[in-house]
């Protein structure tokens, strides 16, 4: 979907993310639309917003020290009173004396309060966007949190955002469906024999159980052990399996998306029945079919429980159904977290098929990004130009300008909206988590552990959209993308932007 200033009517299509790249997007086929038009937003009242100074310093800051997100006695080892684990219960020894406990002085305040100096960024980030390994189509942004106009900006118009745009399916998901949402996957049944699998949207669905997986996962096996249990008991040992994927509408193959994407197991056709991610459960790459692999996967269970399937085939659950099993996934804000961390460009677009049965009763990829669109302009989120064809930025097509970026940055981490916080806290750690883990190497080392931002790869494009803090202290949102990468010096440019973000992280930003 485009969108442009206030008269325009654009289009927008079923639209790849970090991952393999390729050649330009398909033709626009089923994603040409025409949306309602809403006036264009600008300047600083665009949002209510209070920087969220501690919240964004702490997660900067013990992100990577923390265990999943926790701290407390159980993860530090304190269980007080015991000498072998509580220091403060050692006796000391005889005729020890020691100075009476003084009051500690106050904690220094982070100097984060305090506005950006322009000149200061730009001294910093300058010279790095000169590299000529990022080509010459180069846009860069940096703001503070508190929705003032970006101190800095480099480069005008759009850029192919690839998988930065990840951030706007995760802010659009948080902001229409509660973080807490839970997705189903159920068996329900007619007469005595006949089985419906169906699926709910689940995207991290597995095809057996994942004791360590983080988010917690649903899975195919324990939804047969308690069918297998039910058939049991009314002494049932054949069955006839349908299954049904008809939550979301449209092509599973996004039209936007590089014609060999599918064929050549880049993505996998996006389905609301899919175990694995559509990962072969068994092999390599993906499979074409998501909704009978998992159909198969969950066939395969029941047998091994002693119930005989004797035919697989897909079909709509007819109303009068009864269910007899259910499994539930971890909750949309985990899935949140993952996607954004490890860039999951099927979760993301189950993510936006959702968007749109939220938005617009329609889980498809045209719905899914027009449903992004609305739901992002309603927060305040400055869309000008803007065009969205999918939901993992896995499509060429994508157009999106640094402010829009920066926009949604800033909404997500805003004190007002705690419902997305998990697009902030999920973003991928320099050096440490998910998709920067090894990144920031070298002349980036003064990003680690300071910077938290989302990636985004394609043949010759390459971004950077999140979270850093200066040397003082001083919170950062900040953008850099480049999008005509000779494809000779990927690596090179990747660098690059680590040493822009680095060099952001060194920097005394604050202003005087």
């Amino acid at each position: 979907m485009r969108r442009r200033d206030a008269g325009h009517n654009g289009s927008a299509g079923d639209g790849p993310g970090d991952g393999p790249g390729g050649g330009s997007g398909g033709s626009d086929g089923q994603g040409s639309v025409a949306p309602g038009t809403r006036p264009r937003r600008r300047g600083p009242g665009r949002f209510a917003l209070i920087a969220p100074v501690v919240l964004v310093l702490a997660l900067l800051g013990t992100a990577f020290a923390a265990d999943e997100y926790a701290w407390g006695p159980t993860h530090l080892g304190w269980k007080g009173g015991d000498p072998d684990t509580d220091p403060a219960a050692v006796v000391l020894p005889a005729g020890l004396e020691l100075p009476a406990a003084q009051e500690p002085e106050p904690p220094a305040q982070p100097a984060v309060g305090e506005a950006l100096s322009p000149e200061a960024v730009r001294r910093a980030l300058a010279p790095a966007l000169r590299d000529p390994d990022l080509g010459r189509s180069v846009v860069a942004a940096v703001a503070d949190l508190g929705g003032n106009e970006p101190v800095f900006t480099l480069g005008q118009g759009t850029v192919v955002p690839a998988s930065t745009t990840k951030l706007l399916t995760a802010v659009a998901a948080l902001a229409v469906m509660d973080p807490g949402t839970t997705f189903e996957t159920k068996v329900a049944r007619t007469g005595a024999d006949q089985l419906f699998l169906v699926g709910g949207g689940d995207p991290l669905l597995a095809s057996e159980p994942q004791l360590n997986a983080w988010p917690a996962r649903a899975d195919v096996v324990t939804l047969a052990r308690q069918t297998a249990e039910t058939l049991r008991a009314e002494q049932v040992s054949r069955v006839r399996l349908s299954y049904d994927a008809s939550l979301f509408a449209g092509p599973g193959d996004n039209p936007g998306w590089e014609s060999s994407y599918v064929p050549d197991g880049v993505v996998a056709p996006i389905s609301s029945l899919m175990v694995d991610m559509g990962h072969h459960p068994r092999g390599w790459g993906r499979v074409d079919d998501p909704s009978r692999t998992a159909a198969d996967a969950y066939a395969d269970a029941l047998r091994a429980e002693g119930i005989k399937v004797a035919r697989i085939r897909p079909r709509t659950t007819p109303t009068a159904a009864t269910t007899v099993a259910t499994v539930t996934s971890a909750p949309l804000e985990d899935i949140v977290r993952r996607v954004l961390d490890v860039s999951d460009n099927e979760g993301a677009e189950v993510l936006a098929h959702h968007v749109g049965l939220a938005e617009e009763g329609e889980g498809s990829f045209v719905a899914g990004a027009r449903g992004t669109l609305a739901a992002l302009d309603r927060l305040g989120v400055d869309l000008s130009d803007a065009a969205l064809f999918d939901g993992s930025g896995l499509s060429r097509k994508n157009r999106l300008t640094a402010r829009t970026l920066v926009d949604v940055l800033r909404v997500a981490a805003a004190d007002g909206n705690p419902e997305l916080r998990a697009a902030v806290d999920g973003l991928p750690v320099a050096g440490f988590t998910g998709s920067l883990t090894s990144r920031f190497a070298d002349e980036g080392e003064d990003g680690l552990g300071r910077v938290r931002a989302k990636t985004g790869t394609l043949t010759g494009v390459h971004a950077l959209a999140g979270l850093v803090t200066g040397a003082d202290g001083t919170p950062m949102v900040f953008v850099v993308a480049a999008d005509r990468v000779v494809p000779a010096r990927t690596l090179d440019a990747r660098q690059a932007l680590d040493v822009a973000a680095a060099a952001l992280a060194a920097c005394l930003c604050g202003a005087p």
